[in-house]
């Protein structure tokens, strides 16, 4: 079962690295506020195998809980900004 996680954490990280690449290439803004959400999405997943690969599934659940809460802060708090940036 060990391995099956790492693959999935070598898989995820993979994922990472090509949002990774949409944030520092891409032409708009809006494709590198989609790659961050991207890449938090990953890492709260990764967060959780992470978890059961250390048998502290509710410990690794919570941080990521967090983590997720504050994503979703951040692309609300990014997107009214842009909203309010295309104003005259």
């Amino acid at each position: 079962m060990r391995d099956f996680f790492l693959f999935v954490m070598v898989v995820l990280t993979g994922l990472i690295g090509v949002y990774l690449y949409r944030v520092l290439q891409g032409p708009t803004i809006f494709d590198r506020v989609l790659g961050l959400n991207g890449i938090s999405t990953k890492a709260i997943i990764l967060l959780v195998v992470i978890g059961m690969v250390y048998d502290r599934a509710e410990m690794f659940v919570d941080i990521s809980t967090g983590y997720a809460l504050l994503n979703l802060v951040g692309a609300l708090a990014v997107a009214k900004f842009l909203e309010q940036k295309g104003l005259p």
